[in-house]
């Protein structure tokens, strides 16, 4: 519990975390990804409160970068290949220490990040080699609310619930 109450930062892998991990592609080559709401909402009260989001993720894909935007994240990383060095890159940008982030990510390349972050999570649908190193596994698959429940759990231990629901609150209000 110690560990959330220092989350400033919340990055997520994409394939298999914020989607089932299923790519459709069409008979021009076009890829598809869905994606749950749920996670999505979550993700824009986390960011709406002041806490930093966003998204690493080895595919470079115009969708993801679009779902960023669309959910005000402040990074979206794409095409990377190591996720330790990009987060390293983030951490000095937003003067933040290991300390400070949470990492969700569900398949091998994510370990060497899920190890750094002081709360490290997974879907229940993750990778073995995940999961027993994960401060958190998820009672949900990936693209199917875990992101959001990982959220909640941050949110909550925080103190944070109540304030992210009178942010929705506010912005349904307008």
């Amino acid at each position: 519990m110690g560990a959330l109450i220092n989350i400033k930062m919340i990055a997520f892998d994409v394939d298999g975390t914020l989607t089932n991990g299923k790519l459709y592609e069409n008979e021009n080559g076009e890829l598809y990804k869905q994606f749950h709401v749920h996670d999505g909402l979550m993700l824009s009260l986390a960011h709406s409160i002041g806490i930093k989001t966003g998204l690493i993720t080895g595919r470079n894909s115009p969708i993801v970068k679009a779902r960023g935007k669309e959910l005000d994240m402040d990074f979206v990383l794409l095409g990377v290949k190591n996720k330790v060095k990009a987060m390293e890159k983030l951490k000095s940008e937003y003067n933040l220490s290991w300390e400070e982030i949470a990492y969700m990510g569900d398949d091998l390349n994510d370990l060497n990040l899920l190890k750094k972050v002081a709360f490290s999570g997974c879907p229940k649908n993750a990778r073995e080699e995940n999961k027993k190193i994960c401060d958190f596994i998820s009672e949900y698959e990936g693209g199917n609310g875990a992101a959001r429940e990982f959220i909640e759990k941050i949110l909550k231990a925080q103190n944070l619930w109540e304030t992210a629901l009178n942010k929705f609150k506010e912005i349904t209000e307008e």
